[in-house]
């Protein structure tokens, strides 16, 4: 089969290596769409991500397929079905798996299965993201692409809920990319009394209204804290850097309430940072969701494929290009173009 590769040196090419093998409790998945992680995806190619420095690398963590092969103890799943989050789990030739699915062929793990033969949590066959590898039920109203969402949709979800977003409190997020603009989303649909986005580009601003914030600012062309304070002069409850860059702490000081939270969502490319609260309150909370729990993950699908099917959140709201397989290399220089209208690029296999 085909899969992308990314090089120590940040080049990316096209290689044939073997299909991968899958087990007892496992499922044989060909891929049919994959989304392009502008966090992830890029700081691996660019070897910025946290404690990962294992080159060459097969990329991609966004993956949606349709299984072709079961296991003999699969239970759960059966040909046909459209499953999320298949990837790879062994190395292959040198290749070391940055989750793999960008890939022709990945695997998915029955993890009913794997409990029920005495290989669950704490065995050596155990992985913890089988507890996120959900079926698309052919009910659900969502194709392949639109399903390649659903996986950035269920990690911002599961963070909302471990920072605590409460409806009726404020929440000012910073940046309106794909993740920017589902905090703005998921914020409304959850009751939150308002909600403001920031970005620095005004076509995302636009974006973000169109989701629903009650405000949205282009801070290169205005002074965000100055435009913020006069809404909430004692600050927000909520200040979300849904970018990924440590200086938005510090800007997030000045903005959050006595006993506020700052929520930074995803891994900064540079893991430290200077923090002065000379500006802040006395008391606030500065929270790190770096990496989505794979059993949390799991437990926002339904809540987002109800959304979905109650015709709330249209996934192919937050894509803005599809490129198939062959023109992969293609999708990765638009994004390092940074191109405005850029939303969420996906990979389709077919």
């Amino acid at each position: 089969m085909k899969t992308l590769i990314v090089d120590a040196k940040g080049k990316l090419s096209v290689e044939e290596i073997e299909k991968p093998e899958y087990g007892p409790c496992q499922a044989l998945v060909k891929m049919l769409s994959c989304g392009v992680c502008n966090g992830t995806d890029t700081k691996l190619i660019h070897g910025e991500f946290k404690n990962f420095d294992t080159y060459p690398a097969i990329l991609g963590h966004e993956g949606v397929g349709r299984v072709v092969e079961v296991g003999e103890k699969v239970e759960s799943l059966k040909i046909g079905d459209m499953v999320l989050l298949p990837f790879l789990e062994a190395k292959v030739k040198d290749y070391t798996p940055g989750w793999g699915a960008y890939s022709e062929f990945a695997i998915v793990g029955d993890a009913q299965a794997y409990i029920a033969n005495g290989m669950g949590e704490g065995t050596p066959s155990w992985n913890e993201s089988y507890l996120a590898q959900s079926v698309i039920k052919e009910t659900d109203k969502v194709d392949a692409v639109g399903a390649a969402m659903i996986v950035t949709f269920r990690e911002v979800l599961s963070a909302i809920r471990r920072f605590g977003f409460k409806s009726n409190e404020s929440v000012l997020i910073i940046g309106a990319g794909p993740v920017g603009l589902c905090f703005t989303k998921f914020a409304k649909l959850l009751g939150m009394k308002t909600v403001i986005t920031a970005d620095v580009l005004e076509e995302k601003v636009q974006e973000a209204l169109k989701m629903g914030a009650d405000y949205a600012f282009n801070s290169s062309v205005c002074d965000l804290i100055k435009e913020v304070k006069e809404l909430f002069p004692e600050g927000i409850d909520y200040v979300v850097d849904a970018v990924g860059i440590n200086a938005l702490i510090n800007q997030a000081m000045e903005l959050v309430k006595y006993n506020g939270k700052i929520c930074c969502y995803g891994i900064s490319a540079k893991p430290y940072a200077e923090i002065d609260w000379r500006k802040a309150p006395y008391n606030w909370t500065l929270q790190f969701v770096q990496w989505p729990s794979k059993k949390e993950e799991g437990e926002a699908h339904s809540q987002i494929m109800s959304w979905i099917n109650q015709g709330v959140l249209n996934p192919l709201d937050f894509i803005s290009d599809v490129f198939n397989f062959e023109n992969i290399t293609d999708a990765f220089s638009l994004i390092e173009e940074r191109r405005q209208t850029t939303k969420k690029i996906v990979i389709q296999y077919e």
